[in-house]
């Protein structure tokens, strides 16, 4: 039992050595209904694409949380990110796709609850459902957008 419990000590220890060198620990907790939630025009997404950056700032090497509102039908041209992404579908439905071409045929819908974690550097597209969708974002920036035609956005 002894050792059982050593071994249990060992695995708790080492993930929190995990936790600490890949999420900083704050200090204060962040508590932010949703009806503080600032929304900015967000171009870079798409015509009516809207952003709420939660956590961090996108530009620095930190964690963040951002959520973007997509009209609906809004068409993501294919682009790439400098990090890992961590996307989870908030409502609506989210179609994403693996690929240098947008391609509706192998896109897959995504509903509410559903989660994508994509490496850095993979080429990707997404789109809308016909009543929008909402997705939150998160990772250790700094965030980017790379899309792969110039022009696109």
């Amino acid at each position: 039992m002894h050792s059982k419990l050593v071994a249990g000590a060992l695995i708790v220890l080492a993930m929190q050595g995990v936790q600490a060198a890949d999420t900083p620990m704050k200090e204060e907790a962040l508590l932010l209904p949703s009806a503080e939630i600032r929304w900015k025009d967000a171009p870079k997404l798409g015509k009516g694409a809207k952003m709420a950056v939660l956590e961090g700032k996108l530009d620095q090497a930190e964690p963040f949380t951002f959520r973007a509102k997509l009209p609906p039908r809004l068409q993501i041209a294919p682009h790439t990110h400098p990090l890992w992404e961590r996307v989870t579908v908030l409502s609506g439905t989210f179609h994403f796709g693996l690929g240098d071409k947008f391609d509706r045929t192998k896109a897959r819908a995504y509903p509410v609850g559903s989660l994508l974690i994509i490496p850095p550097g993979q080429s990707m597209f997404a789109y809308a459902g016909t009543r929008g969708a909402t997705i939150q974002v998160h990772g250790t920036g700094p965030w980017g957008i790379d899309y792969l035609e110039a022009g696109d956005k």
